[in-house]
């Protein structure tokens, strides 16, 4: 299957939430992180009709799994632009896989080496 981006999990929340501003990339092949998995499940107050239908947009999402590669690229992207963990190891599976990444996070902008597709509202 030819994946044409990596979706951020903001990206995934806005699906969920049936935000229309994500509409027309729903057309597309999307992968994600495998982070991204962590940060939608792990949410403390998630409910169990959440779960199920979170659990259930992931398994349509190709999901790229860790590698020594994109552990050296995240060490990489935190240390020279103080990124989270989590948006490290997001635009480090970007940057590795040659995807542009599609966020809402103007936080990754500062990034140089992501190919960057900012949703703003």
């Amino acid at each position: 299957m030819r994946i044409d981006f990596i979706a951020d999990t903001n990206i995934l929340i806005y699906v969920h939430e049936g935000n229309k501003i994500i509409e027309p990339f729903l057309e597309y092949n999307f992968g994600i992180s495998f982070i991204t998995e962590i940060e939608l499940l792990g949410f403390q107050n998630i409910t169990p009709d959440q779960e199920v239908k979170l659990t259930a947009l992931i398994r349509d999402c190709f999901e790229f799994s860790w590698t020594s590669k994109l552990k050296e690229t995240a060490i990489k992207l935190k240390r020279k632009y103080k990124l989270k963990l989590p948006d490290a190891i997001i635009a480090s599976t970007a940057i590795i896989n040659n995807l542009p990444l599609v966020s809402a996070d103007k936080g990754l902008l500062k990034v140089e080496e992501l190919d960057l597709i900012l949703i703003e509202f």
